[in-house]
């Protein structure tokens, strides 16, 4: 069978310079590119929380089935409660990737005649759920305001608005505050993706809504566990009537196969550890400074999150320079168009709480030279 439809478009992502391929890390390389921004996905603690929880209960590799079906099992009912509380939701529900949580969300909530507003620069994963809705949909201008309002105006049904709490590509932070008084003064539903948040920011890691005490003004709030808590799996809290909702209208919960217990035991382990990371985000916020400062010079997007960005137009141009890095031992990946818009691809530079300053001083000479 022939397959030039195919090649046809591979052509042209080449041609693009935009063409995709799977690498794997250099040994050695100094991890500036990765999401685990804590460290846990390697934390020897972590290894060692997991096997006590192992050891203490019996468990497969496998969950069997959906939850609705045979997948369901105590510990995963206990590890959303758990979640539930930490970050004050009145409930919770795992799913088996941030990508399942937020297609299963909003494909599922959102009605006909209703209105979706989101952030230009929301996760992809957002953009397909919407997709999925039978709901109409509008963007507004990144962390505008005013553009935000204009849209609110013009909404009609059950209104949701979309936003992440720190942006994915460009590592700034949405103004929750305003965005939720704005809601609140509409009448509408605030739903926030927490992924880039979740471990991170706030004292103990437990994200921007709730660093702003905005918990309860949020209809729904999306914690992802491939981040920052260094291992696999998402949960959607809100309101018990959401999780009823959710369990018998989200098909990205209903038709697949549940988490097993050994991954409910990575994310209870994470969230037993990255609560009392103090030190581990202190020297992250010292580092991210550091670079700052040191970067000052080049064209940057302003961030106070370890997602860093280096403005490096053009794909190709983009390409060598992450290219140079790495050949100096510096993991850092190229950004391109399509991913992000045409003229603003970049270098995304993650800073860890496992990175010495002798390394992003290493980093930040290789780049302003």
């Amino acid at each position: 069978m022939k397959e030039d439809f195919l090649l046809k478009q591979l052509a042209q992502r080449q041609e693009q310079h935009a063409f995709r391929q799977l690498r794997l890390p250099k040994p050695g390389a100094v991890d500036f590119c990765s999401n685990d921004y804590l460290g846990l996905a390697n934390s020897a603690a972590m290894q060692e929380g997991v096997h006590t929880l192992l050891q203490a209960r019996p468990y497969m590799h496998g969950s069997t089935g959906s939850r609705l079906l045979a997948g369901n099992y105590s510990w995963i009912e206990e590890a959303e409660s758990m979640l539930a509380t930490f970050h004050q939701s009145g409930a919770g529900l795992i799913y088996n990737s941030g990508y399942d949580a937020n297609l299963g969300l909003f494909s599922a909530v959102p009605q006909k005649g209703d209105t979706i507003i989101y952030d230009q620069l929301i996760h992809a994963s957002i953009r397909d759920g919407i997709r999925l809705s039978k709901a109409q949909a509008f963007s507004f201008l990144h962390n505008s305001l005013d553009d935000l309002e204009k849209k609110l105006q013009h909404a009609t049904g059950d209104v949701f608005v979309a936003v992440e709490s720190v942006y994915s590509m460009d590592g700034d932070m949405a103004p929750l505050k305003e965005i939720a008084a704005m809601c609140e003064q509409y009448g509408v539903h605030l739903i926030v993706d927490e992924a880039h948040a979740t471990g991170v920011v706030g004292e103990k890691g437990e994200g921007l809504v709730q660093h702003l005490q905005l918990q309860h003004a949020c209809f729904a709030r999306v914690h992802t566990f491939g981040k920052a808590v260094g291992c696999h799996g998402a949960v959607v809290l809100g309101s018990p009537h959401l999780r009823d909702f959710l369990i018998n209208f989200s098909r990205s919960f209903i038709y697949t196969t549940a988490l097993p217990p050994t991954a409910i035991a990575a994310i209870v382990a994470s969230y037993e550890l990255f609560p009392y990371m103090h030190t581990a985000r202190e020297h992250l916020a010292v580092l991210i400074n550091h670079f700052r400062k040191g970067v000052a010079s080049l064209s940057t997007l302003y961030s106070e999150t370890p997602i860093q960005v280096i403005l490096t137009p053009g794909n190709q141009t983009t390409r060598d320079l992450a290219s140079s890095l790495q050949s100096a031992g510096l993991d850092v990946r190229p950004i391109l168009h399509p991913t992000v818009p045409k003229g603003k691809e970049r270098l995304r530079i993650v800073l860890h709480s496992f990175n010495t300053m002798e390394e992003v001083d290493r980093l930040i000479n290789a780049l302003v030279q």
